[in-house]
């Protein structure tokens, strides 16, 4: 029993093994497979791994490990969703084919991925606990940080 220690419970080396494996992917079968378990009761043990306080303490551990070790921390998130919602929001010229010239030409039309903007809206409001039931913030608190978040920037995008 020379697994780590986690809030002064010492882990087994199988279930040391397992946290630093579901790290890998996040697939409780595979990492239990890759920590020793058998493959029949893989997914039985995985589950249930994920249930024990100690092993999720551990997983949590080694999570803040890896995004120290990057350089990531939820700002840069926001910051990343932020610039994926600028570009989803970029007009984009439809093309259109003329058979005349046999080239693509302007159609006059623009396109932009709404989805892709929906999506990091979302998460950004999600991050920011704007769509909570139970509001604890005001929505004038949760306008400064986003605010504070897009930089001020209220144009551009």
């Amino acid at each position: 029993m020379s697994g780590e220690k986690v809030h002064n419970i010492k882990l087994t080396d199988r279930q040391e093994r397992f946290c630093r494996e579901y790290t890998v992917d996040y697939n409780a079968t595979q990492a239990a497979i890759r920590a020793g378990y058998s493959e029949k009761t893989a997914k039985q043990i995985g589950q249930q791994n994920l249930t024990k306080l100690d092993l999720l303490a551990r997983v949590r551990e080694l999570q803040k490990e890896q995004a120290e070790r990057l350089c990531i921390s939820a700002d840069w998130v926001v910051m990343q969703w932020v610039e994926v919602y600028k570009r989803c929001m970029q007009a984009v010229e439809v093309l259109i084919w003329d058979y005349d010239e046999k080239k693509m030409k302007p159609s006059g039309e623009y396109t932009f991925d709404s989805k892709g903007a929906l999506n990091a809206l979302e998460m950004i409001g999600k991050h920011l606990g704007m769509f909570t039931e139970d509001k604890k913030k005001s929505d004038q608190q949760t306008l400064e940080r986003l605010d504070k978040v897009l930089g001020g920037i209220k144009s551009g995008f």
